[in-house]
């Protein structure tokens, strides 16, 4: 036995599983037995005193799981800080450990009341006493992290949980004697997961199964080269005896239908200080403002997701109610994250919801210079597809060329700084590119329910739905479209070859002579295919009317990309009377502009496709300047690409029969964007159809 080594533990005389506030629970209330309950304890309790002296705390009725008084504080030196519990069902114990703690002679530590943390559950040290290991993400707070670290003085290394099986940090993480790690990898994030690989080398990391995970082999206990658990794998049991240790097994499975074993049994109360080691944790905190709808638009629902999501937490410090339905609401956030890079991936959402800092938090932006052309520094801002505007020099400057997936250049005019969106291609040395999240914000709209109501495209609320009535999908397009056109405004269409394949070209061709589509974006395939039918009547070969192949019809769109090629130029051949009919016709007849966009697969190709793609991707987003409506039939790479080149504000119709690319387009965020899951042709047929039910244009109201 080792007299240096002390456990706290507490008989279970009141033990029973009374409630559920773990998945361990459910199903098993007032289903474990007592007498094998005391049973399992009291050999648990043996085995330990044999290695260590152990203390007892007073159980008390009410409280059945005091039993687990691992959860009691965590405890470093003469020092404790007490747990704070999550769930009200355990909230009764703290008085009891506090009285017995204090009656030791221990600094006793308290939390604030509403800032969670269940104690060496969800804090584990280091056996080398170089760290604290601290979970969160179930029952801890991270925001209790820094009070460790103060309190203890001691670095800590936050770790996320993502199993709710694993609630507490020591149901799946046992650190060893000698610096070796035993743990369940799948039970936290990939950060933690970094974390632990960066502090735990390779050959000291014992990674387990989730058969034994399951089993709670990482609720151990670990006295010198002993660990004791409730149950291990042979093959886990010879890793470890490999390694030195020597495993005892005693059976705990009635106090696993409460959600703990030995670990969870025990609190080890003489943890030694070493006097190297001092205060350290990466944690950080920052305060965010939104407002705008919060509520009905849900906008204040994304961010806190956001927040969780992406490994921190939050705290809602004020929250200001718009009184009336047109009435804004305003809310300030406080943000916890356990590291710096998680913090700028948890603020960059943020800013793209358009949260911005508090008005005495506010700063300039950090900018490095372009030092290789078309490379950015490390750490560049990535942009999204909301109108941006970035501080510089104490001014708030409007980003141009807004897109997805740029960074941010700022050059000098007469001293005036222009801050424009830029591919990383197109970066110049001398620029300065924007880094980190400093000094941004993007420009939400903050329309009430009944204004979003009145939006023209207020029946398309973002998302893609196979089930809405095509009709009245169409119905609606059609009323946009008219408007647009009236208007003298800008429609791009978006098209694959499948519109031809079923039957849609004549539609599409009717669309572009009617002045309905100002641009065509699309691959060399859509031309060929186009051109195939209007000068031979088939499509891949397959006669149009009939349905079917026709003899050597798999020759047809090389036959037509040769006579195209023949006369240099798809209008050259409308010139010389060749085509005469088709979308690629009607294009030239009505001086549309088009752009046809290479690829590796691509016959030919036709001699009016760009195998460049760099000059295609600059050319499409030319041709989509100024865009009101973009309409993308059935072309997942084209329409893609386009999405990622339109800013928000373009109103966006995507259709395909493959419910994944228009849920693609979906996520881009964009509430004006939209997917219908249909046939292509049909679509356009209908559409068609309906216009022509539309006999009167479109005229505002004028008031």
């Amino acid at each position: 036995m080792s007299s240096s080594i002390r456990f706290l533990m507490c008989a279970p005389d009141h033990y029973d599983v009374d409630y559920v506030i773990n998945p361990w629970m459910e199903g098993n209330i007032h289903k474990s037995s007592r007498d094998r309950a005391v049973e399992q304890w009291q050999k648990l309790f043996h085995v330990l005193k044999e290695q260590a002296v152990v203390d007892l705390v007073q159980p008390q009725p009410g409280v059945p799981d005091m039993v687990f008084t691992a959860n009691a504080g965590l405890v470093l030196g003469e020092t404790v800080v007490l747990s704070r519990f999550f769930h009200k069902e355990r909230q009764g114990e703290e008085p009891f450990f506090k009285q017995w703690f204090e009656s030791k002679g221990y600094t006793v530590h308290e939390l604030p009341k509403d800032l969670p943390f269940e104690g060496a559950g969800d804090a584990l040290l280091d056996r080398e006493g170089r760290w604290l290991w601290a979970g969160y993400g179930f029952r801890s707070e991270l925001d209790s992290h820094p009070y460790l670290a103060k309190w203890l003085d001691i670095e800590v290394l936050s770790l996320r949980l993502m199993d709710e099986r694993f609630y507490h940090l020591d149901t799946c993480f046992c650190p060893l004697s000698g610096g070796y790690l035993l743990y369940y990898p799948p039970a936290f994030d990939s950060y933690s997961n970094r974390l632990i690989e960066m502090r735990v080398p390779a050959e000291k990391r014992i990674a387990i199964k989730e058969a034994d995970a399951v089993n709670f082999a990482c609720n151990a206990v670990n006295i010198d080269s002993v660990v004791v658990m409730n149950k291990a794998s042979d093959d886990l049991k010879a890793r470890l005896t490999k390694l030195g240790f020597r495993v005892i097994e005693t059976p705990l499975t009635e106090f696993l239908k409460a959600g703990g074993a030995a670990k969870c049994l025990t609190l080890r109360v003489t943890e030694p200080v070493r006097e190297e080691v001092h205060a350290s944790t990466p944690v950080e905190s920052r305060a965010v403002r939104m407002e705008g709808h919060l509520l009905d638009s849900g906008l204040i629902n994304r961010a806190l997701d956001a927040i969780v999501e992406n490994g921190g937490s939050f705290q809602v410090l004020n929250f200001s109610l718009g009184e009336q339905r047109q009435s804004t609401s305003s809310a300030e956030v406080k943000v916890t994250a356990p590291s710096r890079d998680v913090m700028e991936e948890i603020i960059s959402q943020l800013i793209d919801l358009g949260a911005v800092p508090r008005p005495q938090e506010v700063c300039d932006v950090n900018m490095e210079p372009v030092h290789q052309a078309g490379v950015a520094p490390d750490d560049f801002y990535v942009t999204t597809i909301y109108p941006t505007e970035v501080r510089v020099n104490c001014e708030w400057v409007k980003v141009q060329n807004q897109r997805m997936d740029g960074a941010i250049a700022v050059t000098f005019n007469s001293g005036s700084p222009v801050a424009r969106c830029k591919l990383l291609r197109d970066l110049e040395v001398g620029e300065h590119v924007i880094v980190g999240i400093e000094g941004i914000r993007t420009i939400r709209k903050t329309e009430s329910r009944e204004q979003r109501n009145k939006q023209e495209f207020s029946f398309m609320s973002a998302g893609v739905s196979s089930e809405r009535r095509v009709e009245l999908v169409v119905e609606q397009v059609a009323w946009e479209l008219r408007q647009v056109r009236d208007q003298g405004g800008k429609v791009v269409v978006t098209a694959g070859p499948v519109v031809i394949h079923t039957g849609g070209g004549e539609h599409l061709s009717q669309l572009i002579r009617q002045g309905y589509v100002q641009a065509l974006l699309g691959g060399n395939a859509i031309a060929v295919h186009d051109i195939e039918q209007n000068m031979m009547g088939t499509s891949l070969g397959v006669d149009m009317k009939r349905g079917v192949a026709v003899q050597g019809g798999h020759r047809h769109h090389l036959k037509v990309i040769n006579t195209i090629r023949r006369y240099g130029s798809i209008a050259k051949a409308v010139e010389q009377g060749v085509l005469q009919s088709g979308v690629m016709y009607e294009c030239v007849r009505n001086n549309v502009p088009f752009c046809l966009a290479g690829s590796i697969r691509d016959d030919g190709p036709l001699p009016d496709t760009e195998m460049d793609l760099i000059k295609a991707q600059t050319e499409y987003a030319r041709l989509l300047q100024g865009a009101d409506m973009i309409l993308m039939l059935s072309s997942m790479l084209h329409s893609i690409g386009v999405g990622n080149m339109t800013a928000a504000g373009v109103k966006m119709v995507c259709v395909d029969i493959n419910p994944a690319v228009v849920t693609k387009l979906s996520d881009r965020g964009s509430v004006e964007s939209v997917g219908v899951v249909t046939d292509v042709g049909l679509f356009l047929s209908l559409l068609v159809q309906q216009l022509d039910k539309l006999t009167s244009p479109y005229h505002l109201v004028q008031v």
